[in-house]
């Protein structure tokens, strides 16, 4: 065989091994790849391809369902055990199937909202997360390249959305998934590819995820005890539990780690201290995990939890409480949206903490709308990850007008298909990868807040 003739097999194979892999349409020549404005696919056996943009134009998803119907009366969706999409007539048996498949999972849960549009809005943000989450539990940041992965932070997010609307058995398929993925340590790398290996790209590991983690397995506890199924999920909830514990230092607060901004801690403003993005969501993790332990009877376990949560808690009110909760335990520290940490529904209610995040959500929002991750982040559009969790806040904590505010410039400014972007930019198009995992279960636990309120773990 010649040389030519091998390379252009190994590439033929790269590419299959590419497509089995991420389960979405190689991009088309001369367009942005991630500029799809969503999916179409299946939830069982599991398939999903984006949606060229040329093929969005004019099309709409069949309600409650994600089967495309174009401009023609076509449908446009991967048949029931298909892996490629067809486009079939709309009275074709397969379509019906299809539709119904889609209608009968989120109608086994309760699709939230008070409007209707809400709860289309919803409905479409939970039916992402369903394709965007595998039969093996691993639930992906987005579909395409950077984001075909699975973040800890954001799988807890979407187990803690599919706990919400009554998914119970999807939420668990999620936390298993980490539990799997779990260190002996207690630990999680900082991404994972969907069939659980680590990345191993020199990224280092981000201690919220310990905290996320832990918060979302009680979360399920408290909406469905049976689909958290502790007995399975404790070895992974007291070694993550544990690992957090033991973390921290003699100021109360966890050594520097990356956060959901994924940078060096040297790049902050004060290299040497955790980030609010870090200490609030262990201090969440660390009260949920004592939580689970008083349920359990496990007496000694809860109490020092409980007391490693008390020293945290005491460690971020003395560090960043006089600076009014900056990014960074700094006078005069520059501000970011993990303010909204220390608040509902991650934590009771503290005056000090909501009127930070009052301040702060006015410093971080766009003229235009939305919000970026913080002062110095860089942002030159609003990301919608921030701005949801400032509607989840909102909304924890009743204040109706935020949440109609921040909601509200959410579900309008979704992609042509209903999807939430990434981001927006100031003509308020899409600028980034959709549907967002992160997003999308943000705004589902924001609309689900509005109706009932959500637990909060207890201090």
């Amino acid at each position: 065989m010649t040389a030519r003739r091998v390379r252009r097999v190994a590439l033929l194979l790269l590419v299959a091994a590419l497509s089995a892999t991420c389960a979405a349409s190689l991009p088309r020549a001369g367009a942005d790849p991630w500029r799809s404005p969503g999916l179409i696919g299946t939830g069982w056996p599991f398939a999903r391809v984006a949606v060229a943009p040329e093929d969005a134009a004019g099309a709409s998803y069949i309600p409650g369902s994600a089967v495309l119907l174009l401009p023609d009366g076509r449908a446009r969706l991967i048949p029931f055990g298909g892996r490629a999409p067809q486009t079939l007539s709309r009275d074709d048996p397969r379509v019906a199937d299809a539709v119904r498949s889609d209608q009968a999972w989120l109608a086994s849960g309760a699709v939230p909202g008070r409007t209707a549009e809400e709860r289309e809005a919803a409905g479409r943000a939970l039916l992402d997360l369903r394709m965007l989450t595998l039969p093996n539990g691993a639930s992906t940041a987005s579909w395409y390249g950077a984001w075909n992965y699975v973040w800890p932070r954001d799988g807890a997010f979407t187990a803690a959305a599919f706990a919400a609307t009554g998914h119970g058995g999807d939420a668990q398929r999620v936390l298993y998934f980490l539990a799997r993925a779990q260190a002996p340590t207690g630990l999680w790398a900082a991404r994972y590819l969907p069939d659980g290996t680590a990345v191993t790209d020199g990224r280092d590991v981000q201690l919220d995820s310990l905290g996320w983690v832990l918060w979302a397995t009680w979360f399920l506890y408290e909406k469905d005890p049976a689909a958290a199924n502790l007995d399975t999920l404790w070895p992974m909830v007291r070694r993550a539990a544990d690992r957090a514990a033991s973390a921290l230092r003699a100021d109360g607060l966890p050594p520097p780690s990356p956060d959901y901004w994924e940078r060096s801690p040297s790049r902050e403003q004060l290299p040497h201290a955790a980030t609010l993005g870090v200490s609030a969501p262990m201090l969440a993790g660390l009260r949920a995990a004592a939580a689970l332990a008083t349920a359990r009877s496990d007496a000694d376990e809860a109490r020092r939890w409980d007391r490693a949560a008390d020293r945290l808690a005491d460690g971020i009110e003395r560090r960043f409480g006089p600076y009014g909760y900056p990014r960074s335990p700094i006078r005069g520290g520059a501000v970011d949206a993990s303010v909204a940490f220390l608040a509902p529904p991650f934590a009771t209610p503290a005056p000090g903490v909501l009127s930070a995040v009052a301040r702060i959500r006015d410093r971080l929002r766009l003229p235009y709308g939305g919000a970026v991750p913080g002062e110095v982040f860089g942002a030159s559009a609003a990301w919608t990850p921030e701005t949801g969790l400032f509607a989840l806040e909102a909304a924890a904590i009743g204040d109706t007008k935020g949440v109609r505010d921040w909601l509200g410039w959410l579900i309008t400014h979704r992609t042509s298909l209903g999807s939430f972007p990434e981001k927006v930019d100031d003509h308020g198009t899409q600028a980034g990868v959709a549907p967002l995992g992160w997003t999308s279960s943000l705004v589902v636990l924001a609309l689900a807040a509005e109706q009932s309120p959500l637990p909060i773990p207890p201090s």
